[in-house]
């Protein structure tokens, strides 16, 4: 069953030789337990830079797979200590990006819970920073 869902998020981007980026959010979103796993998902907005898209947190065992789709699409897979490949499609063009994943925490139970993720991010091989997410849901 899903469930209207609050989400307060929280990012942060750090690229080499740039000042660390921080993004702050919080937004309506729906929550569903299926096939064994948590799906958390929600419309960004222009404060993400990405309108038009939706976002969706698959949650299962000890993994989190990030989806978006819309007017970019990617997927990306994090476990702790692997490193997954993405293609990453934007209105202008792919990027191959490679996550390697160095913290993987989450704990929902049908009121709510969280999503911790950090995770290295190499841009077509190149390492290009580090980024931090942080979800906190609770149900409506």
């Amino acid at each position: 069953m899903k469930q209207l869902v609050v989400l307060s998020i929280q990012g942060r981007q750090s690229y080499a030789g740039q000042e660390p980026d921080t993004v702050e959010l919080v937004t309506e979103g729906v929550m569903e337990y299926r096939d064994g796993g948590w799906d958390i998902s929600y419309e960004e907005t222009d404060l993400t830079g990405l309108k038009g898209v939706t976002t969706q947190f698959r949650v299962e065992n000890n993994t989190v797979t990030l989806n978006r789709t819309g007017k970019m699409n990617s997927q990306m897979v994090f476990q702790e200590g692997v490193c997954h490949d993405s293609l990453y499609q934007m209105e202008f063009g792919a990027l191959m990006l490679t996550v390697c994943a160095t913290r993987v925490r989450a704990d929902i139970t049908p009121a709510g819970g969280t999503i911790d993720l950090v995770y290295n991010i190499e841009i077509e091989h190149n390492a290009a920073g580090i980024i931090e997410y942080y979800l906190d849901i609770k149900v409506k």
